[in-house]
């Protein structure tokens, strides 16, 4: 599953997936750009990936706010 916002945002406003199926796809984008991220991976591409990852807790915020402001705040 590749990150992109607008991927994010359909993820998000998708009326056939439960809040869990939401929450878990979501979470998996964000899992597999940590795991492409190798000892030769660059600043910029790191940081990229930590924003997108802020962007990802936030919508899940928007789902379940518990579960997002503990992403936010150990994130």
């Amino acid at each position: 599953m590749i990150y992109t916002k607008e991927r994010v945002e359909k993820i998000y406003n998708c009326k056939v997936l439960s809040n869990k199926e939401k929450v878990d796809q979501l979470l998996e984008m964000d899992s597999i750009q940590y795991t492409n991220l190798g000892t030769d991976s660059t600043d910029t591409e790191k940081a990229i990936v930590k924003e997108n990852s802020l962007l990802i807790y936030n919508v899940i915020k928007k789902i379940d706010l518990r579960l997002g402001n503990t992403l936010l705040h150990n994130g």
